[in-house]
């Protein structure tokens, strides 16, 4: 895995201000300290914030175990929501399995008290990249 300051970064990631706290051996851990454009109208974290997060962290630690000059995309993901996310929100990130093409794994979003907000279950595929950034 590159350093995080080596990491590809995502124009949306940084609109968001998502931060990059760990990414190593198949783990990572996110941080978003939220932010009013972060919210819903309950004054909660959005759903679609939360499920970025989740997204990204899961990508992260999948790209952790990532061949050379290899990058991962989703495939499919399910979250299930159990608390609203207020505060600061923690994502953590585990690959739960790889093969050659695909790696699986799961994650979770806790509050900065602890409180259990979201996990889930994620798909991705290894993509190599091409000339020009091309990804194939």
């Amino acid at each position: 895995m590159k350093s995080p300051a080596e990491s590809p970064t995502s124009p949306f990631i940084d609109l968001l201000r998502i931060q990059q706290v760990h990414a190593a051996n198949g783990e990572s851990e996110l941080l978003l300290p939220l932010e009013p454009f972060h919210l819903n109208a309950w004054k909660i974290a959005h759903g679609g914030v939360t499920m970025t997060l989740l997204d990204s962290a899961l990508a992260l630690a999948a790209r952790s175990v990532a061949p050379a000059n290899t990058g991962v995309v989703t495939v499919e993901m399910k979250t299930n929501f159990m608390q609203p996310g207020q505060g600061c929100l923690c994502a953590f990130g585990r690959v739960l399995h790889k093969s050659s093409t695909m790696v699986y794994c799961e994650g979770e979003v806790r509050d900065n008290n602890g409180a259990f907000v979201a996990k889930a279950l994620g798909t991705f595929k290894f993509l190599r990249e091409r000339p020009l950034g091309r990804l194939k």
